[in-house]
């Protein structure tokens, strides 16, 4: 008999609220996120609009607020914000759904368009898989742009299909909330759609 696999989109979820404006928050406090916001509101503006495509919008989010930041104390933050803030946004039954999962011997991975920095180290203490957009490191400097795609749409269907060989499994379930989780859920046996 095959193992079963399970695939969490995060953001929306497993939590309560976007986390990239969590993070940025625990990162530089809420005066610095409101003020940064306001400066990149003409492009906020265009993103809305769809003149800028989500990726480009979130490389110049992540330069203004992370570009030229050293990734190891960047990351120890993250890891900080993963014990400190993070667990006060998980949702209770998304936590619950999880855990079931991994009770019945399931593999269990989060699939996010957030940077697996500030995912990684909650999915670690779980023992899950954390598969997420990457952030591109120069020098040991986060440059602001996105390594390869940003994990979202068809790419994250791309990117579990790097990570796992779909046919070496029986059930496939998957949980989404927004228009960027339909490819995965595509793929699931058992698709749940804003089921938390």
């Amino acid at each position: 008999m095959k193992p079963s696999i399970a695939f969490f989109d995060f953001d929306g979820t497993i939590t309560t609220k976007d986390t990239l404006f969590e993070i940025i928050r625990y990162h530089k406090g809420s005066g610095a996120l409101y003020a940064g916001m306001t400066l990149l509101s003409p492009a906020l503006v265009a993103f809305r609009l769809k003149l800028i495509s989500t990726q480009r919008m979130k490389e110049m989010v992540f330069r203004f607020f992370f570009g030229g930041m050293r990734v190891e104390a960047f990351r120890d933050k993250c890891a900080e914000f993963c014990t400190e803030r993070l667990p006060g946004l998980v949702k209770e039954n998304a936590l619950q759904a999880i855990r079931h999962h991994l009770a019945q011997g399931h593999q269990v991975a989060v699939v996010t368009a957030s940077a697996e920095d500030w995912v990684k180290p909650w999915c670690s203490s779980l023992g899950i898989v954390c598969i997420g957009t990457q952030l591109e490191v120069r020098n040991t400097l986060i440059t602001g742009k996105i390594h390869g795609l940003n994990c979202n749409g068809p790419e994250k269907v791309e990117r579990i299909k790097q990570a796992f060989d779909l046919n070496g499994y029986d059930d496939i379930y998957a949980y989404g909330d927004t228009s960027g989780d339909r490819p995965m859920l595509a793929i699931a046996k058992y698709g749940y759609f804003q089921k938390f």
